[in-house]
């Protein structure tokens, strides 16, 4: 299916692996060009290698930085300023309970995950409302809809960028730029391990019983990453045209499961 998105430029945080990465091959599909920023420029030629491999005439610019760092962020709008979609994905929260994680720690992942979201918005909106047109994506997670004690840092942080998301996109489109969220649920990728492992060794004392916190998932079988691009790229077209300040839960309904 044609998602209307042919010749758009669009950045992606976050894009070497993961969920961003297979958002740069969602859009690559629909034939847009990309930026892609993440801490590993290794990774990022991988990506770019793949990609153009696969979808000629596809442009894919990188940026390597670590965008923890607002210095950095500020690079990659003064090197890349004109893109017509924003994909908010970069950001690593640590599963751990209130006692489990020091101030410094929340204030080092926030700065990435909740400041570096809200910093890229300052950055690129301006831009994109003063042309009438663009899109805000931002990536965030379920843990802000359904929170838990052993993901309580991540669980704040999301909550903070559902409530950001909303406050944006309830009046961007005034300027015809419109922002959403994905929340996706437990999905297949590196990070989903180290997650279960913590929250193995905070229930059992044990992390090599990871695989026991990924029963009982919906459909038998976490998110694949492709699923949640797909949907990233959903709303970042024209088919999804009329969303706007919502976040769109893909978790399978394991919110609802009790």
């Amino acid at each position: 299916m044609d998602m209307g998105l042919a010749g758009k430029r669009v950045l992606i945080t976050g894009g070497s692996k993961g969920i961003g990465l297979a958002c740069a091959e969602a859009f690559a599909r629909e034939q847009c060009d990309l930026v892609l920023a993440a801490r590993d420029g290794a990774a990022l030629e991988r990506a770019r290698a793949d990609i153009t491999a696969r979808h000629g005439g596809v442009s894919v610019a990188l940026y390597a930085a670590d965008l923890s760092d607002s210095a950095a962020r500020e690079g990659l709008h003064a090197a890349h300023p004109d893109v017509d979609v924003l994909v908010n994905n970069a950001g690593a929260i640590p599963a751990g309970t209130l006692h489990d994680i020091s101030l410094p720690r929340w204030i080092e992942v926030w700065n990435l995950k909740v400041f570096g979201f809200v910093h890229l918005c300052q950055l690129y909106l301006p831009r994109m409302e003063a042309g009438g047109d663009g899109v805000v994506v931002n990536v965030i997670g379920m843990a802000g809809r359904a929170p838990r004690a052993d993901y309580v840092c991540g669980a704040a942080g999301n909550a903070a960028l559902i409530a950001l998301t909303a406050a944006l996109g309830g009046r961007s489109t005034d300027k015809g730029v419109r922002v959403v969220g994905v929340a996706p649920g437990a999905t297949r990728t590196e990070r989903i391990v180290q997650l279960s492992k913590s929250r193995a060794k905070t229930r059992f004392g044990d992390e090599s019983r990871w695989e026991e916190m990924l029963r009982g998932l919906p459909l038998g079988r976490p998110a694949h990453p492709e699923e949640i691009a797909d949907l990233v790229v959903f709303c970042a077209g024209p088919r999804g045209g009329y969303l706007s300040g919502t976040t769109i839960e893909a978790d399978g309904g394991a919110q609802f499961r009790g």
